[in-house]
């Protein structure tokens, strides 16, 4: 029998694929942890991975692979799709096509397999990444091309003696180091918030604690004084800022395949480094830094959600995003509160807001009142001519 790989979650779609190509294939199914993952949820998972016929069953455990490869770049542009989502779930399908791909070639398996819909993102950030790293291997999509019902799957698991729990949950739940989708009823209309009982995190805490960010070249490297791997801060801060209920919204964006979509998140800690990184980047960043910083990163993050990570253009995207963190370091402070956090202040040997030069509104220390009247009245010609010759 042929060799086949399968990206592997254990759900419904992806059971059904395990069932049915191990008819036909020597199945070897893999799962990649970018987050979220308890290690009683990886045993599980392989144990109903091989009640579904398969020949092997891998974990990758990818997290510090994610973090370094896309969410790093993700907090250096303060990237939040339509200046809401922080691209969760879209960063990452990313990774875990690469990694699947690349273990498919280290097997020599000659067909790939995925569960994704016709109706999705996820079948066009498959696709792309496995026909490009690796165009020998024929991607095979048994939900997408027989365009099965859900019924129609948990009969025929039925029928193969696979009969488990598969009651539609209310919301499905995807969880990740860079936040948490929600999906269900309510955000298949455009009206209906979800109800606080549909987020993972319910509110544990009451009052405010203060916690503070270390950044050094644009890099969570601390909490709350504690050295540790970036990824470690975002887990650990993410424990924190979740007893606070904090990070909860709903994203309406455009999908790749041209519909509106719309999802719940839960991003406690995705939100929080973004926005302190950000408020840090304010003080340490020039203007100029600041507004073409802008654009780039909008561009990284649609490209991103697009499917486009392999694109050259992104290399060089990432570039200028590192070269403009050489000078963004620093402690951030922030008070969670529930439901909500705020930004108190920053503390950086880099800070432009420098006394020495002047405080805004109040004084000025490095030119003269002659000086100002001087730049006024040079810096306003433009308009002056503009008006003078179109009155």
């Amino acid at each position: 029998m042929k060799k086949l790989v399968i990206a592997y979650s254990g759900g419904l779609d992806t059971s059904y694929c395990a069932v049915s190509l191990s008819k036909e294939y020597e199945v070897h199914a893999v799962s990649v942890n970018t987050g979220g993952f308890t290690k009683q949820e990886v045993s599980k998972i392989e144990q109903n991975a091989y009640k579904m016929g398969v020949t092997t069953y891998k974990n990758i455990d990818a997290v510090a692979t994610f973090y370094n490869k896309v969410v790093k770049y993700l907090i250096f542009g303060n990237v939040l799709k339509n200046n809401t989502y922080p691209l969760s779930v879209s960063a990452e399908r990313i990774v875990q096509a690469i990694e699947i791909i690349e273990y498919a070639k280290s097997i020599n398996a000659e067909y790939i397999a995925h569960g994704s819909t016709g109706a999705g993102n996820d079948q066009v950030r498959f696709d792309m990444i496995f026909q490009t790293l690796a165009p020998g291997i024929k991607i095979i999509t048994p939900i997408r091309d027989q365009k099965l019902s859900r019924q129609e799957e948990i009969e025929y698991l039925k029928a193969n003696g696979i009969d488990m729990s598969w009651e539609k949950a209310q919301y499905s739940v995807n969880k990740g180091l860079w936040g948490t989708s929600v999906g269900g009823a309510e955000t298949l209309t455009s009206e209906k918030p979800l109800p606080s009982e549909a987020y993972p995190s319910q509110l544990q805490k009451e009052g405010e604690e203060k916690v503070t960010l270390t950044f050094k070249k644009g890099e969570f490297i601390a909490l709350n004084g504690e050295a540790n791997a970036p990824e470690v801060n975002i887990e650990k801060l993410n424990d924190m800022a979740s007893a606070y209920a904090i990070g909860r919204d709903i994203h309406v964006g455009d999908t790749i395949v041209g519909i509106k979509g719309r999802v719940g998140f839960e991003a406690a800690a995705a939100l929080i480094t973004v926005k302190a990184h950000h408020l840090l980047e304010k003080h340490t960043l020039t203007k100029w830094q600041l507004q073409h910083k802008e654009y780039v990163s909008s561009f990284y993050g649609m490209h991103l959600h697009e499917g486009q990570y392999l694109d050259p253009v992104m290399r060089d995207m990432e570039a200028f995003l590192q070269s403009s963190q050489d000078k963004v370091s620093g402690d951030v402070t922030v008070t969670l509160k529930p439901y909500h956090f705020t930004l108190d202040g920053i503390k950086s040997e880099h800070d432009l807001m420098s006394a020495k030069f002047g405080s805004y509104g109040e004084e000025n220390r490095a030119w003269t009142a002659d000086d100002a009247k001087g730049f006024i009245k040079i810096i306003g010609n433009q308009n002056k001519i503009y008006k003078q010759v179109n009155s």
